[in-house]
């Protein structure tokens, strides 16, 4: 248990507290976007960054709907594992030279990104499933598709262009 939150004893206290734990996430994905926006040469890289910045925005929303869906107030708990990963990429980022190089890093780092969300969206819909929550359910299933068709479009710009021009 964190220092600010509440012992997780059901499977509804450990849904509230995935759904706190990725809205934080999702608010520092928010906050760190704009840079690798600003530092991405790759234009489209630089334009699926721009892309996922206005869809993380309505994730948000979607989060707070959740909330209030299931009666409680909107509010995040730290996240360890996203704060970890942003880390590590600023540290990369701060690493790189080429300009094309730097693409890959940040490239490598957003679907790491991804794969985080995914991981809790899934868990947030199966949980909210097994509570009987379909109506919460079918909202957080929308991110999930979402997140997992911007990991696809990272991987074919991965693989078509930005780490073709980093070697």
């Amino acid at each position: 248990m964190g220092l600010f939150s509440k012992p997780i004893k059901t499977l509804d206290d450990l849904f509230v507290h995935t759904l706190q734990d990725i809205y934080y996430a999702e608010q520092q994905i928010t906050k760190n976007l704009p840079t690798m926006i600003e530092k991405a040469s790759d234009p489209q890289l630089k334009s699926a960054f721009e892309q996922h910045l206005a869809e993380t925005k309505n994730q948000v929303q979607r989060l707070e709907k959740v909330f209030n869906m299931h009666g409680q107030p909107v509010k995040g708990v730290t996240c360890a594992a996203m704060d970890g990963i942003l880390a590590e990429a600023k540290e990369v980022m701060g690493d790189c030279d080429d300009p094309q190089v730097l693409d890959a890093a940040m490239l490598a780092s957003a679907q790491a990104v991804e794969h985080y969300e995914m991981t809790r969206y899934g868990t947030l819909v199966a949980l909210a499933k097994q509570l009987g929550r379909q109506d919460c359910a079918s909202v957080l299933q929308e991110t999930l598709e979402e997140e997992k068709a911007t990991d696809a479009k990272l991987t074919t710009i991965a693989e078509s262009r930005v780490n073709k021009q980093a070697v």
